[in-house]
């Protein structure tokens, strides 16, 4: 059967427009935007980031202090500014992904790998204003850091570790990871220490824990040259109670023991109840309270320890009893701390004081209670497991302190990383334009649209030596156009880079500015996913947060004409009982009332 309409030609599309209901998706408030101007605006975004951070990079990079209400941070590391900076734009917290990722993987490059990717973006942007499909630009882009990781892997030069020119390889490799910071001036004084405490670790063959064994301990005051490394364990005098000044302060060969136990007098926990005739009744049971005490101090004594160390509380009594006895005891101990001091003493924490024997016992060569600074530190030194050591930092203000330690982090990072790869490469931008002139001259081999866009990446590795010399003041224009011809022109010329301290070009590996091979690759790879996840956003949707979650979700006259956009009368049912629910002190069921809503960090917004 067929219809006919009767309508007349120039009203239909009118009856039509006015027959056709609106289509609502999204709830209202949604922004949603799409298509290539989302692609720009995107790019855009991860370009203001880069430059957040464009002047932190190399050793003439200045610094930034963030200020987030409650403590101010100096810094000039690229993942601590970009964590610190909350980023609220979604397509931009991909940059600050990457530098995570840096940072965790390698420990140093953090600055580097953002710029790296906000460069990238920038360079492909006229391609996507041109209309070239994303997919095309992405797959090049893949390529490009592919090749570009292959290119550093072949020009990386091995080193054996075990040798003493390895080992002046790793104090390098420290020095350029410290060469940015603000402790590059006391190179010479923490680089060995560096080396020294990881070494120990890939000597014992647990550089995998590098984070748990090796600690940094913080002292305001004094000098930075103050700062010392001890071979062992050191961490703060804890809280002690009346006794602690009589305790012997120095051992030599003492045994440890380390508990997990509350050596105090404690008042039963439940609300027993005990039925008494006599109170000499009520005397045993006082009474057996210490019992129980004593009974835990004479294990503790008669197991043969010099130290006894507890995560948990040791009081007065415990104190006094060990002191009379000729032993140190400390309670309260950090549990990081107290995990290093059994690893390096080959001591097991125990749960219980039963059952003690030789066996859990820990030992060292000697302990010390030593003053340093205003604090005074428990130090264990000559420990039968080299495992563990313990960097302290001194410095005028807090704020140095932080950033000498992330500095310090940094620096052990870049030396775990480097006795993993076995392998460096130049740093001051010079691997960065060997791998940029490989790209172009590999980018002419190539037809179609790849061979621009293999160019673009080739182009944006630039950003590195350019940047480089903007912060030293120096002209970059004139000291790239150098580079670029020292490196295509001379066979010697692979190693050249910026010279920072005189203005100028120089081969950076004589010049001992050396890095992990796998600090750049990581980089480089990071930099190319990061361009593409950010290529591969063609729409973004930004819901708006509820200000009632309790709030049925309904579209706009979804419940028909006669509720006009009011609340269902469940809602206000609801709403009801909750009233009187409260008002009899009982539960509330989740709705609020109009104009109230959920508190922060209770399970709400």
């Amino acid at each position: 059967h067929f219809c006919c309409s009767l309508v007349p030609a120039h009203a239909a599309p009118n009856l039509s427009k006015m027959m056709r209901p609106g289509i609502i998706l999204l709830r209202e408030g949604t922004d949603s935007s799409q298509g290539k101007a989302q692609l720009v605006s995107n790019i855009n975004a991860c370009q203001a980031v880069a430059d957040a951070v464009r002047t932190t990079l190399g050793p003439r990079g200045m610094d930034k202090l963030v200020f987030d209400g409650r403590k101010v941070t100096i810094s000039n590391d690229g993942a601590t500014i970009m964590k610190l900076l909350e980023i609220a734009h979604p397509a931009a917290k991909t940059l600050v992904d990457i530098s995570m990722s840096q940072d965790a993987e390698v420990g140093d490059g953090t600055t580097s790998v953002v710029l790296l990717a906000g460069e990238v973006l920038k360079q492909l942007k006229a391609f996507v204003e041109e209309g070239v499909h994303p997919q095309i630009i992405m797959r090049n882009v893949r390529t490009a850091g592919k090749l570009a990781v292959d290119k550093v892997q072949e020009l990386s030069v091995p080193f054996d570790t075990s040798t003493k020119e390895g080992g002046e390889m790793l104090l390098k490799c420290a020095s350029t990871a410290l060469n940015s910071k603000l402790i590059a001036s006391h190179q010479d004084l923490f680089s060995p220490m560096i080396v020294d405490a990881v070494k120990s670790l890939n000597d014992a063959g647990s550089l995998d824990d590098l984070d748990s064994l090796v600690a940094i301990k913080k002292i305001p005051g004094g000098d930075v040259r103050q700062s010392f490394l001890v071979k062992g364990v050191a961490f703060k005098k804890t809280f002690s109670y009346a006794g602690f000044e009589q305790m012997t302060k120095k051992f030599k060969d003492p045994k440890m023991l380390l508990l997990n136990v509350e050596l105090e007098l404690k008042s039963e926990k439940e609300n027993a109840e005990v039925r008494i005739t006599d109170p000499e009744q009520y005397q045993s049971i006082v009474d057996a309270e210490w019992q129980v005490i004593y009974d835990k101090l004479d294990a503790c004594v008669g197991c043969g320890a010099n130290i006894v160390l507890s995560k948990l509380p040791i009081g007065d009594l415990a104190t006094q009893y060990f002191a009379d006895r000729g032993l140190f005891c400390a309670g309260r101990v950090d549990d990081g701390d107290l995990k290093r001091v059994a690893s390096a003493t080959g001591g097991t924490v125990q749960t219980s004081t039963n059952g003690l024997f030789d066996g859990i016992l820990g030992t060292c060569g000697e302990f010390e209670e030593k003053r340093v600074g205003d604090e005074r530190f428990n130090v264990f030194t000559e420990c039968p497991k080299s495992l563990t050591s313990t960097i302290v930092l001194r410095g005028g203000s807090e704020q140095f302190i932080a950033e000498s330690e992330r500095s310090i982090h940094d620096a052990l990072m870049v030396v775990k990383r480097a006795l993993k790869s076995r392998a460096v490469v130049a740093g001051g931008g010079a691997v960065e334009m060997e791998v940029s002139r490989y790209l172009r001259e590999h980018a002419l081999t190539i037809e179609g649209k790849g061979q621009l866009i293999v160019s673009a990446f080739a182009k944006a590795l630039e950003v590195v030596p350019r940047q480089l010399c903007d912060n030293a003041g120096f002209d970059s224009t004139d000291i790239l156009s150098a580079l670029r011809r020292k490196h295509s022109q001379d066979d010697d010329g692979k190693w050249y880079g910026v010279d920072i301290s005189n203005g100028g070009i120089c081969d950076t590996f004589e010049a001992g500015v050396w890095e992990p091979s796998d600090n750049k690759c990581n980089s480089i790879a990071a930099a190319s996913e990061a361009a593409c996840v950010i290529l591969s956003i063609d729409e973004t949707v930004i819901n708006p947060r509820s200000q009632d979650p309790g709030a049925a979700t309904g579209m706009p006259g979804a419940g028909g004409a006669d509720m006009m956009g009011k609340k269902p009368l469940s809602n206000m049912m609801g709403n009801a009982m909750d009233g009187v629910n409260a008002a009899k002190g009982g539960s509330r069921s989740g709705n609020f009332g109009n104009g109230v809503s959920w508190m922060k960090g209770r399970g709400g917004g």
